[in-house]
């Protein structure tokens, strides 16, 4: 029995060995971004009144539940908002501060909260400008283990992104996310 309980108290240690060996590894830089594209059917301005207006994101996002944004209204730099997200199953409140906005190319957050890292929205328009290429750089460094925790959630939250991109597309195109 003492065994067994030594040999379990041990995971916890190998892990964070583990997790400091990678970060030392990548020369304890952050977590690399995830990285998300989609190209929407309809010009920049229209793709960039959906993806600014931080409040709407909820209805495109289907992990974020809930959203104060202080002060309300459309992004600015030094907003900052307070959502209630799902991640992998899990509700946590996600504090973003609104870091850079450039109408109508380049939207930024940082996450202040539990989760550190940020995000990158950024716009062109397609080559006849009927059509927005989008794309999405998304980093999340959870608070245990940053390295072996950002590489085992990466997969399943790009898929999580790439999916609320797709519907942001269906809502920019025909006005409703089903």
């Amino acid at each position: 029995m003492a065994r067994r309980l030594a040999a379990l108290a041990l995971i916890p240690v190998a892990a964070i060995a583990a997790d400091r060996l990678a970060a030392r590894a990548r020369g304890w830089r952050t977590p690399d971004p995830m990285r998300m594209l989609v190209v929407i059917d309809a010009p920049i301005d229209a793709v960039w009144s959906a993806v600014a207006d931080v409040a709407f994101q909820a209805e495109w996002m289907t992990e974020m539940k809930e959203l104060v944004l202080d002060p309300p209204g459309p992004a600015q730099v030094g907003q900052r908002g307070e959502a209630t997200v799902r991640i992998m199953g899990i509700a946590l409140a996600d504090l973003v501060e609104v870091t850079e906005v450039v109408p109508p190319t380049r939207y930024a957050i940082r996450h202040l909260g539990l989760f550190k890292g940020g995000g990158v929205i950024t716009l062109e328009p397609g080559s006849d400008g009927t059509t927005t290429v989008l794309r999405w750089e998304e980093t999340l460094v959870p608070p245990l283990l940053p390295q072996l925790g950002a590489l085992a959630q990466a997969p399943v939250l790009r898929a999580i992104f790439q999916a609320d991109l797709e519907r942001l597309k269906r809502l920019v195109e025909t006005g409703t996310a089903d």
